[in-house]
């Protein structure tokens, strides 16, 4: 089972560019029929799947390169997977394009095209949308970790984590990428300048930019290094520039754990039910397991089978993380947590089993680390994460491990500077949201006196989806205005109630 330590590596839910436009630089037909250009990129047809993201969606995909090490253009060169969703059938779309920036750090732009397909489906009847794999993800030179020998090094064989078996593991790693990737290359800063130098060759201007997550964080470093190319920009699940990320998991996933219990406690049916505080019980329920691991069997969520595997503290601690980014999967925790607390383990280790396969390959491990290394491991500050947190001042510790070892890249100067900016700007926060929490949004929203913070009731880690937001979304891109948006639907926005038996919750 892995370790929530390794989770929270690679926190999921499911979720982070001069040319002038002119016919010239519009989408084309070219000789070859089942080939388009879009300015100087030539697109071939694709079909976008994503293991973290059900369904699939038809494409234009191309390979554009770029210089590994901006400093030596005639050095290594990688090629950008870089994916185009046109505007609707019989509409050209406007000049200036939508590009969406995945989330992680290490989630490939193209692995999540049936979200943002369905999120940005108001935005693409007007706009063309453009899926960039960020360089060490999906198909853009990853940073997968393999040996010497090409064979793949399996992280979850880590079953009894430490700083020195990370390290070690990252060492290997880093060997495994010798003569086809410098890790030192695969930060934020270069992204954004790959960006830049696919928006030149598509011929465009100006695009708007859209951020989920950690992608909030390269939005933000992009309209701020190339504000005359930005139109607008959207932060979803909002990262400020000086956040340390990783560094204050511990005390956020206790605040949503707090909201979420306070809600319990306003529904009759839920508290009558879970009369204990969830973190209370959470806490006694670990503490048990940390005593004392259980062998427990239970039914294989994916293939049916009847298995059997020991539950630790970290399965459960883990399960509780990752559900907590959804309301619908966080609904599921109270009642779970109850089982277990009555020495029922069964269900919590069929959906803890359950989440580990979903979240299997979600995210690049390798371009996780070269971009927290860089940008946020000098920064964390151990002793000022609370040890008496559900997941306590350790998981900070074990996040940045790996930088004892991966090559370390650098930032500029002013990289952790708050974001300011005239643009327009739609900053998006989930109320339950146990990693980026309503008061980062709050802190960017300062710097933005064209910019609007929605913030939605009873919603987790990403929300462009939920509601009515992506009519507003499309509102947005269209009027660059933010604050102008009549935003009431979301008042219909309401919680997920907890459930009280397996059959569902009470009516």
């Amino acid at each position: 089972m892995r370790n929530p330590r390794f989770m929270l590596v690679a926190p999921t839910m499911l979720v982070l560019l001069a040319a002038c436009s002119g016919p010239g630089n519009e989408p084309s037909a070219n000789r070859d029929a089942a080939v388009r250009t879009y300015g100087a990129i030539e697109f071939k047809p694709c079909t976008l799947e994503g293991a973290s993201a059900p369904g699939n969606v038809e494409a234009q995909c191309a390979q554009f390169e770029v210089a590994e090490n901006p400093a030596a253009p005639e050095g290594r060169k990688i090629a950008l997977h870089v994916a185009w969703l046109p505007a609707a059938k019989n509409v050209q779309g406007a000049p200036d394009p939508v590009f969406f920036l995945a989330g992680g750090p290490g989630q490939a732009a193209s692995d999540v095209a049936a979200v943002v397909d369905m999120a940005l489906r108001e935005v693409r009847k007007q706009r063309d949308i453009f899926l960039v794999d960020q360089r060490g993800t999906g198909k853009s030179n990853p940073l997968d970790c393999v040996d010497a020998a090409g064979k793949e090094l399996l992280f979850d064989e880590l079953q009894t984590p430490s700083v020195d078996a990370l390290q070690a593991y990252a060492k290997r790693c880093a060997q495994g990428l010798e003569g086809r990737a410098d890790p030192r290359f695969y930060t934020t800063t270069q992204a954004i300048a790959d960006l830049d130098a696919v928006r030149a060759a598509l011929g465009v201007e100006k695009i708007n930019v859209i951020g989920g997550s950690y992608g909030t964080r390269v939005a933000q470093q992009y309209a701020a290094r190339y504000p005359q190319h930005t139109r607008s920009v959207v932060l979803d699940g909002v990262a400020p520039n000086d956040l340390v990320v990783g560094g204050e998991f511990a005390t956020t996933f206790e605040d949503a754990l707090a909201l979420q219990s306070a809600q319990c406690a306003k529904l009759p049916a839920c508290k009558a039910r879970f009369p204990t505080d969830m973190r209370q019980q959470l806490r006694q329920v670990s503490a048990r397991l940390e005593e004392a691991p259980v062998e427990v069997e239970y039914r294989d969520a994916t293939t049916g089978e009847s298995k059997r595997d020991t539950i630790t503290a970290d399965t459960l601690v883990g399960l509780a993380f990752a559900f907590s980014y959804a309301p619908q999967t966080a609904s599921l925790l109270p009642l779970v947590l109850d089982e277990a607390a009555h020495g029922r383990y069964g269900p919590l280790m069929s959906l803890a089993q359950l989440m580990t396969h979903s979240m299997s390959g979600s995210m690049n491990r390798g371009m996780q680390w070269s971009v927290i290394c860089a940008e946020d491991a000098d920064r964390f500050d151990a002793d000022a994460t609370p040890a008496d947190t559900v997941l306590g001042a350790e998981v900070g510790k074990m996040f940045f491990a790996a930088c004892g070892s991966w090559p370390t890249g650098s930032r500029p100067k002013n990289f952790n500077a708050p974001f300011s900016t005239d643009l327009p700007v739609l900053l998006l926060s989930g109320e339950l949201d146990p990693v980026t929490p309503a008061r980062y949004g709050e802190r960017v929203l300062a710097g933005t006196p064209n910019g609007r913070h929605l913030q939605l009731r009873g919603q987790g880690h990403g929300t462009m989806g939920q509601g009515c937001m992506p009519k507003l979304l499309g509102k947005f891109i269209e009027t660059g205005d933010a604050k102008g948006l009549e935003a009431e639907c979301l008042d219909t926005l309401t919680y997920v109630p907890p459930f009280t038996s397996f059959n569902g919750w009470e009516p």
